[in-house]
Parts: C-alpha cells; structure tokens; sequence
C-alpha cells in the first residue's frame, strides 16, 4: 500500500509537469504564429537575378572609356598595323588629368584600350615589339596601362582593360597560334592588375590588315574561332570579380548601337542561345533584351563625345554639349543601362579643354536637375502591403535606405501609389527603383497628377530595373500617383524620387 501510495504520488507529480510543459509548448506555438504574423515572408525571387558584382556595376551607373594610341598620332579611327611605334610620342601625357576630370564629370572608372585593332600595346608586352617601349615615350620606358591603374587609385576610380581581338599587326592572326598569344596577353595583364572591375571585348573581327608584312585580307568564323568558352574561363581564374563585356556578354552586353540610347522597354535579361553573329533582329533583342530571358546580362550604352572614338583635331568643335550628354544620361542611365562615356585624349595626352568644358558643365546639369529629391519628406502611401507588414512598408521608398523595399503580396499584381508633396510645385522628374536582388518585375506603369478632382496621365512606361528617369515636363503638382498595370511577380521597389 505504501508503494502503491508513492507511486500514485509521483504520477500525480508526472502528469502535474506534463501539463505544465504542454501548456508552455501551446504559449510559445502561439508566440511563433505571432511573431510570424508581424514578419511575413519576404516574396520569392524572380529568376534570373544579378549575382554580386552585377549589383555593383550597376551601382557605378557612368564611367569613361578612354581610346588612346597610335590612331592619335595617324587620325585614324581603325589603325592597319603597319604604323611605326615611333609616331606614338605625346609630349604632355598626363594620366592624374584624365582621372582628375573623369571624376570630377562623376564618372566611376576607365576602361584604357590597352590595344585597339591595330595591335599596338600601350604596355611593354613581352610577347610583341609593336608596343610603347620602341616609342620615344619615356625614351621606351613608358607603360600607359600601368600610369592610368595607378592614376585611378589615386582618384578613387574603378579600373577596366579593353584588349581586342582583333590584330592586324600580328603576323599569325587567324590561325591557332595567335589565340595562344592573345591569351598570353590578357593573362600578362590580369596577374598585374587583378582587381580590374570591367575586361572588354570588342565584336570587330576579321578583315585587311598588315599581319607581319603579308598585307592581306584573312577572315575567321568569329562563332568558333576565339574559342571564347576557354577565354572567358581564364578570365574567372584571374580576375574572379572582374564583368567581362562583349555583344552578348557573358556578364554585360552592347545596347545594340553607339548613339547613346538603350530600349525604353529594358530588360536585364537576355538568353545566350538566341544570340549569335548575323541573327535578324539582333540590334533590336539588344536593345531592349527579353523578358524571359533566361540569364541576367545588362546592358551597356557605349558612345563617344566626339564623333570619333579616337582624338581628331578637326572634331575639336563639335564635342558634344552638355545637354546632349544630359539626354544621353537620360536614355541610358535613366533606362537602367550604365553609360560607358569615351573621352579621347589628344596628341598631347591630355583630355581637350573643349571636352572638359562640355563635361563640367554636363556634371552641373545633372547636380542641378536632381539635387532636390521632393519625395523624401512627402507623405507616400499605397493602396496594397505585403501582409499589411511595416516590414515592407511604402515608407521604404524614400527613406534613404537601398536595402529596404515596398512589396505587396504574392498574387498582387497590380498597385497604386500616391505621393502628396504638400504643396503645388514644378515638377521635372520622377525616379523608380526595384530592388534588384529579387529580380526584374514590373512590365507596365503610368504616372498621373491630380488636377482638381481628376487625374491626368502625364507618361507611361515598361521596364523599370535598376533605376528608371520619367520626365515631367516642369508640370505644377501637389500630388502624383504611380500606377502599376502590370508585373511579372507581386511589384517591389526600393526607391520613389520625384525632383
């Protein structure tokens, strides 16, 4: 009986700490369920999306390309490659100038065409003699690629290297053997400068040219002769961070043209099997890239200052001005592309005082035009949150913050934001953001102001990426609202700017 007593005991007691412990497991379930009401889900991402070093190029926005060799000296635009090293003599050359004014225009790096067409090196490769150490630059000890790398660590800027394929001066181009040197090359230039941010391959192939005294015409199948699977490997290895561009990437690709525009409909996404030399309609898929692209290759809007890529005398007028770079900025950056602005030094190896100007006066434009952002202190609201969570909140599109965003939920297509400014002003632009680590999303949007008690479409658009810049026309406003018709997955942007 005893026994049997202590035993009953300690059930009692058992049974005593089994409710308690279950009662404390229903306390924390209902603890969790809370906490996971008040911190839904992030949305899912929308693939493909940029990997790590995309999302820092895209931050860059603008740099400079700086084309600068013996075309200097010759006024040629494509050099034959039977020029004498000797004609490559700048008397002022001045890499602290070219970063100096690059970075004072607000550009972020430079790209050097370390060798053009011509196959002139502006470094003493070791594997050619058609270089700068047999030109009277430095009495041969000149190395340009080394003076501007060291030029834009002093600045603060990014540094890039354009090497072309394409060698008219190389006596066995066209063949196997010269791959091998053009590859001993970008490996002679990557192990010095490791830390390059752009590797930059032309798509001109194949043609006349000098080729070691043979003075012929060679082609190539530019499909398959570079082999550029193995190239680009190389370039992994050495520089692992580095975004090679070409045509149709692997990492960037052309906007289709040099006159300074990408597609108002600008998708970062593009599929590298649909592209290839000669397809019929590729300027266009360029352009504007694919909505179902199955890989993230933004696109870059390369275009020159001046009529010509390399430095010309007689073009010293006709540089552009400060608000045809403005416009160019507008349909490049303010499409979402990044601007890849040449900027050729002359026979004296400096930037002209001409391009200078335009580029002063072009960074003061843009200073200007969007120095005053009206929506970080208006009040924003949406008609749709994700969750109703302050997680994703409106209030993230003007606090500053590029990490946080506004999202609605997942079978949330469509939205509507207002922007009260308080007060009537002049208004000249309007500036969207998705955040891009969730991918690419929303197809279709159109922006209106209130006019007494109607709403009057001002513009409409596609795409928006990483940035998208809709011009106002200097309406006068107290209130705007974005309308988004359409999306890919539920909406997400991190940033409304209206100036």
């Amino acid at each position: 009986m005893i026994i049997s007593h202590i035993n009953y005991q300690i059930y009692d007691m058992y049974f005593l700490l089994n409710i308690k412990t279950a009662f404390r497991l229903v306390i924390l379930s209902i603890a969790l369920c809370a906490c996971n009401l008040g911190d839904p889900e992030p949305p899912a991402a929308v693939f493909p999306v940029p990997g790590e070093a995309q999302l820092k190029w895209h931050n860059l926005e603008q740099y400079a390309f700086i084309h600068f060799t013996t075309n200097t000296f010759t006024n040629l635009e494509w050099g034959y490659g039977d020029e004498d090293p000797s004609i490559f003599n700048p008397s002022s050359l001045d890499t602290d100038q070219w970063a100096s004014v690059i970075h004072d225009a607000g550009l972020k790096g430079i790209i050097i065409t370390a060798k053009h067409h011509d196959g002139f090196c502006l470094w003493p490769s070791r594997y050619t003699e058609h270089t700068v150490k047999n030109s009277p630059y430095k009495n041969g000890d000149g190395d340009v690629v080394a003076e501007l790398a060291a030029s834009c660590k002093k600045f603060g800027l990014k540094f890039g290297i354009y090497l072309s394929p394409w060698d008219r001066n190389h006596k066995d181009y066209a063949s196997e053997v010269y791959i091998e040197y053009y590859r001993n090359q970008l490996r002679e230039l990557l192990e010095k400068y490791p830390e390059v941010f752009e590797v930059w391959f032309d798509g001109a192939n194949g043609g006349d040219g000098y080729y070691g005294g043979t003075r012929e015409t060679r082609r190539i199948d530019n499909r398959t002769y570079y082999d550029w699977p193995t190239t680009i490997n190389l370039v992994r290895q050495l520089t692992p961070d580095a975004l090679m561009f070409s045509d149709a990437g692997p990492d960037i690709r052309w906007c289709g043209n040099e006159r300074g525009f990408v597609g108002e409909t600008n998708w970062n996404l593009i599929s590298t099997d649909s592209i290839y030399p000669g397809k019929p309609g590729i300027v266009d898929l360029l352009n504007i890239g694919s909505e179902d692209g199955t890989h993230w290759i933004p696109a870059e809007v390369d275009v020159s200052i001046r009529p010509g890529w390399f430095y010309h005398p007689e073009e010293d007028d006709k540089v552009k001005s400060p608000e045809e770079l403005f416009n160019i900025y507008l349909s490049s950056v303010g499409r979402g592309s990044n601007l890849l602005l040449n900027i050729p030094p002359d026979k004296r190896g400096l930037i002209h005082e001409n391009d200078v100007k335009s580029l002063m006066d072009w960074k003061k434009m843009i200073d200007e035009a969007f120095s005053n952002n009206l929506a970080s202190t208006a009040n924003i609201t949406a008609n749709t949150t994700r969750a109703n969570s302050s997680k994703f909140s409106i209030r993230n599109v003007n606090d500053g913050d590029p990490s946080t965003y506004w999202s609605t939920n997942d079978n949330i297509l469509t939205a509507s934001i207002e922007i009260d400014l308080g007060e009537s002003q002049t208004l000249n632009y309007l500036m969207l953001q998705e955040y891009l680590p969730l991918g690419q999303r929303i197809k279709s949007w159109s922006v209106e102001y209130a006019k007494g008690d109607e709403w009057v479409k001002i513009a409409e658009a596609s795409t928006v990426g990483y940035k998208r810049i809709l011009p106002l026309d200097g309406i006068k406003a107290k209130t705007l609202r974005i309308k988004i018709q359409d999306s890919k997955a539920c909406p997400v942007l991190s940033s409304i700017q209206v100036y």
